[in-house]
């Protein structure tokens, strides 16, 4: 996508309809929501409301900025899996990086009372605090947002307000989507990041953005847990051993190839176990873990100007199944 048509799209508004089924149909989607002191809406996804794969589904949408497609589908890759998550994106790298991708710290308070999430969604293109927007050169305007936060409580008014503030709207018209990785609209909204996260590697890895053209992923959907690691930790897994990616790139074919070799979730030096063990054995220290792990398992990376794909990765059904808690 180039800089002069990114610069035309909007994810707010884009995301704004789709915010609003989602709203209005919250009572049949086994969704909640309330105001806040100040206004700013909360839905809950999974706190107190039981949610369901259908919310899932809807917020996935919302959090790529209405710029990418998500359904659920049958797990066509693993004999034993009944359930997988497909997205597709026209504008992989707005929808993914710009909108869907948890880089905002909304951390706010100290000691006990700390309140700790990372901010996803179009909200971010407005608040734009993250250097990936100076470098995408890209910043969104509107009247009205919302955020997708992965915990189990609703923030403070003062970090409620912060946020408002931050995105240049009244607090009334911030809407936080709440969705806890132990529920199951957090299962499906965390693995439909699985192209997001292929595209967060590939900036890493020093791929030039601008190459990608277009983009498509899928991945098992996990079962929740009620033990937040336990949850957290399937739903990586079913990116690193499960997901599958698809990219179309721009520029030489060798960039390509070595964008191929690379993504793959196995050429981390901490592939090989469950995330949960992984992430036990750094002592619950997320930041130690080796930061090239988080990417799907397998990839096929199409060079349009040479018109050869690359593949690269394999899938692992048995440490699926493991983190999955299968019995037999």
């Amino acid at each position: 996508m180039s800089d002069a048509s990114m610069s035309s799209v909007s994810v707010n508004q884009l995301s704004h309809a789709l915010l609003e089924r989602l709203l209005a149909d919250a009572r049949a989607l086994r969704l909640e929501t309330q105001r806040l002191a100040n206004g700013t809406m909360i839905v809950d996804a999974g706190m107190h409301a039981l949610g369901g794969l259908e919310a899932g589904r809807q917020i996935a949408q919302v959090c790529l900025g209405g710029l990418g497609t998500v359904t659920l589908t049958s797990a066509g890759n693993f004999s034993d899996w009944p359930l997988s998550v497909h997205v597709h994106t026209a504008n992989p790298v707005l929808a993914c990086l710009g909108s869907q991708y948890a880089g905002w710290d909304l951390s706010y308070g100290e000691g006990k009372e700390r309140y700790s999430s990372l901010g996803s969604g179009p909200g971010r293109a407005l608040a734009a605090k993250e250097a990936l927007f100076t470098e995408l050169d890209y910043r969104d305007h509107a009247q009205e947002t919302c955020l997708v936060l992965e915990v189990d409580a609703p923030p403070p008014l003062a970090l409620a307000d912060k946020i408002a503030h931050d995105c240049g709207i009244k607090s009334e018209n911030l809407v936080l989507i709440i969705t806890p990785t132990t529920s199951l609209c957090g299962a499906v909204q965390v693995v439909s990041r699985v192209l997001e996260v292929a595209l967060h590697k590939a900036h890493e890895l020093g791929f030039p953005l601008e190459h990608i053209i277009d983009g498509a992923g899928s991945a098992p959907i996990p079962p929740p847990s009620p033990d937040f690691v336990t949850a957290m930790g399937r739903t990586n897994d079913a990116i690193l051993f499960g997901g599958m990616v698809h990219l179309f790139v721009g520029g030489e074919a060798d960039a390509a190839r070595d964008l191929a070799a690379a993504l793959p979730s196995s050429q981390s030096k901490d592939y090989g176990r469950c995330f949960a063990d992984v992430f036990k054995s750094y002592k619950y220290d997320f930041f130690q873990i080796d930061p090239m792990l988080f990417s799907p398992a397998r990839v096929a990376v199409h060079a349009i100007e040479s018109g050869s794909t690359y593949m690269s990765g394999r899938f692992d059904e048995s440490l699926l199944q493991t983190s999955f808690g299968v019995m037999r």
